[in-house]
C-alpha cells in the first residue's frame, strides 16, 4: 500500500476551496439541525455520506486525476453511512504502480479534502497490492468489503469488486472476526457495563452488529437485518428488535458527536446528562436523569449481544456445515458440537419448568461449552413466560435453589442467565438493578454487574486452583458445608439499591422472604438475611474504629456472635470489596481485615474481652522482644523505650512495629534530632515510615503535606505521644505510580527530606486543592463532617466523608492544626475516588461549642474546594 502525506499544497485553488468548505459546514448544520428537529438517524447518515459524496467528487475533478484512476469509498463511508465525525475512508485505486502523474495528483486531492474539512483516512493501491494485503490482514478484507464506486474509471472498479468477491473466503473471514470480537471484548474486560462504556467498539457496542453483518455479506446472505431473516439466520421478530437497538444506539452515537464537536464515541461523565436532557429524561427523588439514560443504554447492549451470540452461532452453523450426531443429555436436551441443544423451538413454551433446567444443566455436565443458537433463541422467546404463577411453582424454587449448590459453573450460568433476561425475569428484584448506575465514586460496574462479579470472586475462593490468591479464605470456605448460604448472600447484599431507604435492610427483607419462599432450612435463611443486613459492618469496623482497641473488637465480636458467622462474613466481605474496583481492594485493606477477622476470633474463644486483652499485650510484648533478639539488639535495652509508652501504645501497633520502634530508638529515646526511618510495608505493598522527636505544634499536618506533595498516599497513621512529651509517629503509604526497583531511592529521600521539615519553623504552607476528576466534577459527592465525643470521653472523633483528591488529608490536618486541636489516630480509607477518614483528636478548644462549629465550617469550606 502507498498511503501519501497530506498538508497545504502550494498551488491549491484558494476560491474553490473557500466555496467548497463553507457549503460542506451549511450542509452539515443544516443535517445537525434537522436531526434534532425530529431525529431520524438511517437519514442522517446517509444525508451525511451524500453531502460528502458531492465535495469529494468535486475535488477529485479539480485535481486533474490521470485516466484510468479510480476513487472508491470504503468502510462506514462506503456502507453509505457517515457519521457526522468519523473518518471519510478512500481507496483510490491506480492502474499500475508508480502511474504517470498519479502523484501529484493524489496529494493534491487529498490536502484539499482536508482544506475543505474533511477528515481523510485514505489508502493508494493498485489491484495487485490490494489481493496481497486482502490475503494478509482481515482489517484490509474488512475495510473493503463495503465498497462503493464514487469517480473515476468504472472498468477498474468492477475488476476490483470481481477480484474481491473471488478472493473472499468466507469461512477464514468469519474465524478472523470471531477472533477479533473475543480480543476486543478481552480488550473491555468482557464488560458492557462500564460507567463510560464506547457505544462503538465495548461489548454490545454497534461493532457487535457490524461483526454479525460483515461476515453475513461475505457469505452473500446479505448485509440488513431483514436480508438475514430471510436468509434463516434471525426470525422477523429479532430482526425488528435488533433494529430499533441499532437506531437507538446510533442516534446516540450521532449525539455525542454533535455534543463533544468531535468524533467522541464513549458515554463519558461530561456528556451523559446533557444527552439525558435531549431525550427529555428528568431527574427522580432517587435517579439522576444520566442514570435512566445509561440504563437504557446498557439494557439495549444486552439485547445486542444476545443477538451477536445468536447470530454467530447461526453463521457458524451456515458456513461450517459438519454434520454431528447429538449426543442425549437429559429429556429434551442433547448435545450437538459440545452445546446444549433444544430438539423443538417451542420447548420452552411448552414446558415452562424446563427454561431453568437448562441453566442446571449446564453446571452439572463441564463437557458443555455453551448454548446452540436454538437453545437461547428459544430462552429468549420464552422469557416472558416467567410470570408469578411461575415464580411460586415448586418445582421451579427447588430448580432456580439447586443452581447454587453445584459445584462448578454457577458464575458462568448466573451471567448468561442475566444476558438473556431470566435472573431478572426470576427474581424481579435483581431485574430492577440491571443497567442500574452507582455514582457513589468507587463502584465501576453497574449493580447487577457487581454482584456478579461478588458472586465471582466467592466462587474463586471455592476452586483448589485460585487457593494461593486468597489462603485464608480458600481455607475458611473449605470447611463451610452450605456454601449456597453465601452465594445468596453474595446474590441479595445490593439488590435493595435505588429504592430509597438502607439498602441493607431492604435487602436482608428480600432475602429472608426468597429463602424461605424456597424451602431452604430457617437457620441458613436467617444466615443469609444476617450477612446481607452486616454485609458492611466488617469493613467499616476495620476501616474506620481502632482495631487495636478491646473494646472495638469485643462489640465486632458481640454483634458477629459465632465462629461460623465470623468466617461467612469475612469471606463476603473480601468478595464485596474486590468487585466494587479493581482500584480499591490493596493488600493493606486485606491486612486490615485479616487482622480483624483474628482479634475477634480469639474473642469468640476466649469470651472475656479483658482477660483476653492482657493476655494479647503480654504475648505481643514476648514477641517484639524476640524479634529483637533476632536482630540482635541486648537482652532489656527496649526497657529505655518502654518505660516511656503507655498501654494504649501496645494496643495499637503489630508486635512487628514495636520490635522495629525499639531496634531504631532505644539508644535514641532522649534524642532531640528527629528520628526518620522507612521501610517496606508488612502488608507487601508501599511503605511504612516511623517520625520520632519532641513534640510540636502542626506536626501531623506537616508530615502530611509533605506526603501529599511526594504524591504519596497516607492510608493509616498512627499518632501517639510519649510519657516524655515525644512524638513517636507511624504512616502507612501508598505510591501506585512507583516502580518497584526505586523503593530503596524513596527511602532515602524520606528519611532525609522529612527529618528536615518537621523541624522547620516555617509557617505551614497551604496545599493546593488539586485538580477535580472528571467523575466528582459531574456527580459531585457532598461532604459529610461529623464530629462526637468517644465513648470513653476522653476523645472526640471526627468523621470526614468527601470526594478524594491529592492532598485532601494535608488540607484537613492544616484546619485541625490551625485549630489547636491535636490528632491521636487517622484511619484513612479511600474507595476509589471517595475519601471516608476517620481521626481520633483532642485539645481544650474542643470542649467549646462555638470552637466546635467555627471547626466544622473551616472544614466543609476544604471539602468544598
Amino acid at each position: 500500500m502507498a498511503t501519501l502525506a497530506s498538508g497545504r499544497i502550494a498551488n491549491a485553488p484558494r476560491a474553490p476551496i473557500d466555496r467548497l468548505r463553507a457549503r460542506l459546514r451549511e450542509g452539515r448544520n443544516a443535517l445537525r439541525e434537522a436531526f434534532l428537529a425530529r431525529p431520524d438517524t438511517p437519514k442522517l447518515l446517509r444525508g451525511h455520506a451524500r453531502l460528502v459524496d458531492e465535495t469529494v467528487r468535486e475535488v477529485w475533478r479539480a485535481a486533474g486525476m490521470p485516466s484510468g484512476t479510480t476513487l472508491v469509498a470504503v468502510g462506514g463511508y462506503g456502507r453509505g453511512q457517515l457519521f457526522p465525525h468519523s473518518d471519510v475512508d478512500v481507496l483510490i485505486l491506480l492502474p499500475e504502480a508508480g502511474a504517470d502523474g498519479a502523484t501529484a495528483s493524489i496529494e493534491r486531492f487529498v490536502a484539499t479534502l482536508w482544506d475543505v474539512g474533511l477528515e481523510a483516512s485514505h489508502a493508494v493501491r493498485t489491484m495487485a497490492e490490494c489481493a496481497s494485503e486482502m490475503a494478509a490482514d482481515a482489517t484490509i478484507r474488512t475495510s473493503l468489503l463495503e465498497h462503493r464506486y464514487l469517480a473515476g474509471g468504472r472498468r477498474l472498479y468492477r475488476a476490483f469488486a470481481d477480484g474481491f468477491a473471488a478472493a473472499m473466503d468466507p469461512g477464514a473471514f468469519y474465524e478472523a472476526k470471531a477472533l477479533e470480537q473475543q480480543q476486543r471484548h478481552l480488550k473491555f474486560h468482557d464488560a458492557a457495563y462500564n460507567l463510560e462504556p464506547n457505544v462503538k467498539e465495548s461489548p454490545g457496542g454497534l461493532r457487535d452488529l457490524q461483526t454479525v453483518v460483515w461476515i453475513a455479506r461475505a457469505a452473500g446472505l446479505g448485509g440488513t437485518w431483514r436480508d438475514l431473516a430471510r436468509a434463516g439466520l434471525m426470525t422477523p421478530g429479532e430482526a425488528r428488535s435488533v433494529s430499533r437497538q441499532e437506531r437507538f444506539i446510533s442516534a446516540l452515537r450521532v449525539r455525542l458527536h454533535y455534543l463533544a464537536g468531535r468524533r467522541e464515541d464513549r458515554l463519558v461523565f461530561d456528556l451523559q446528562t446533557a444527552l439525558a436532557r435531549q431525550l427529555d429524561l428528568a431527574d427522580s427523588p432517587s435517579r439522576r436523569a444520566g442514570e435512566k439514560l445509561m440504563q437504557r443504554y446498557y439494557r439495549a447492549a444486552k439485547t445486542v449481544r444476545q443477538v451477536n451470540t445468536i447470530l454467530l452461532q447461526n453463521l457458524h452453523a451456515r458456513l461450517f456445515p459438519i454434520p454431528r450426531q447429538p449426543i442425549p443429555i437429559q429429556g429434551p436436551f442433547c448435545a450437538i458440537d459440545e452445546l446444549l441443544h433444544v430438539e423443538s423451538e417451542d420447548l420452552f413454551d411448552r414446558e415452562p419448568s424446563a427454561m431453568l433446567e437448562a441453566f442446571l444443566l449446564m453446571e452439572r455436565h463441564p463437557e458443555l461449552k455453551g448454548m446452540s443458537a436454538r437453545t437461547l433463541r428459544a430462552l429468549w422467546r420464552s422469557r416472558r413466560r416467567i410470570d408469578a404463577a411461575y415464580r411460586r411453582d415448586p418445582r421451579n424454587r427447588a430448580t432456580f435453589l439447586a443452581l447454587f449448590r453445584e459445584p462448578r459453573g454457577i458464575t458462568h450460568e448466573l451471567r448468561r442467565m442475566n444476558l438473556y433476561g431470566i435472573l431478572g425475569a426470576c427474581l424481579p428484584a435483581f431485574g430492577r438493578i440491571v443497567g442500574q448506575m452507582q455514582h457513589d465514586l468507587f463502584h465501576v460496574y453497574t449493580v447487577d454487574e457487581h454482584i456478579l462479579m461478588v458472586i465471582r470472586n466467592l466462587r474463586r475462593f471455592a476452586e483448589a486452583q485460585h487457593a494461593h490468591e486468597y489462603p485464608l479464605c480458600s481455607r475458611l470456605i473449605a470447611d463451610i458445608a452450605h456454601k449456597e448460604v453465601l452465594y445468596l448472600a453474595g446474590l441479595f447484599h445490593d439488590i435493595a439499591k435505588g429504592r430509597g431507604g438502607d439498602h441493607s435492610t431492604l435487602g436482608a427483607r428480600d432475602a429472608r422472604r426468597f429463602c424461605l419462599a424456597h424451602g431452604m432450612p430457617r437457620a441458613q435463611a436467617e444466615t443469609v438475611a444476617w450477612l446481607v443486613l452486616h454485609h458492611l459492618t466488617m469493613s467499616s469496623t476495620a476501616q474506620k474504629q481502632d482495631i487495636s482497641d478491646p473494646e472495638v473488637v469485643a462489640a465486632f465480636a458481640r454483634t458477629v456472635g459465632t465462629d461460623e458467622r465470623l468466617a461467612l462474613l469475612y469471606i463476603l466481605t473480601v468478595a464485596d470489596i474486590r468487585g466494587t474496583s479493581p482500584k480499591v481492594w490493596n493488600a493493606w485493606k486485606a491486612q486490615l481485615l485479616e487482622d480483624l477477622f483474628h482479634a475477634t476470633r480469639r474473642v469468640l474463644a476466649g469470651g472475656d474481652a479483658a482477660h483476653t486483652l492482657v493476655d494479647s499485650l503480654a504475648l505481643r510484648q514476648d514477641e517484639a522482644r524476640r524479634l529483637l533478639r533476632l536482630h540482635a539488639v541486648p537482652e532489656g535495652a527496649e526497657r529505655a523505650l518502654w518505660r516511656h509508652l503507655d498501654t494504649p501504645y501496645f494496643q495499637r501497633h503489630t508486635a512487628d512495629e514495636i520490635a522495629w520502634h525499639a531496634r531504631n530508638l532505644c539508644w535514641r529515646v532522649e534524642r532531640t534530632a528527629p528520628v526518620v526511618k522507612a521501610r517496606p510495608a508488612r502488608a507487601g505493598e508501599g511503605l511504612q515510615v516511623l517520625v520520632y522527636l519532641p513534640d510540636r505544634k502542626a506536626l501531623f499536618a506537616r508530615i502530611c503535606g509533605y506526603f501529599g506533595r511526594a504524591g504519596m498516599s497516607i492510608v493509616d497513621a498512627k499518632v501517639h505521644t510519649t510519657r516524655h512529651g515525644y512524638a513517636l509517629d507511624t504512616f502507612d503509604l501508598q505510591n501506585p505510580d512507583e516502580p518497584a526497583d526505586a523503593v530503596r531511592a524513596t527511602i532515602a529521600r524520606i528519611e532525609h527530606d522529612l527529618a528536615e521539615l518537621v523541624v522547620s519553623d516555617a509557617p505551614l504552607e497551604p496545599f493546593a486543592a488539586g485538580r477535580v476528576p472528571r467523575q466528582q466534577r459531574h456527580f459531585p459527592l457532598t461532604p459529610e463532617v461529623q464530629l462526637f465525643p468517644d465513648d470513653k470521653g476522653t476523645h472526640y472523633i471526627l468523621e470526614v466523608v468527601a470526594g478524594d483528591r491529592p492532598g485532601l488529608l494535608a488540607r484537613i490536618a492544616g484546619v485541625l492544626a490551625n485549630a489547636d486541636v491535636n490528632v491521636a489516630s487517622a484511619k484513612i480509607n479511600t474507595l476509589g475516588e471517595r475519601a471516608e477518614d476517620v481521626f481520633l483528636i483532642d485539645g481544650n478548644r474542643l470542649h467549646d461549642e462555638q470552637a466546635l462549629l467555627r471547626l466544622e465550617t473551616a472544614l466543609y469550606e476544604q471539602l468544598r474546594v
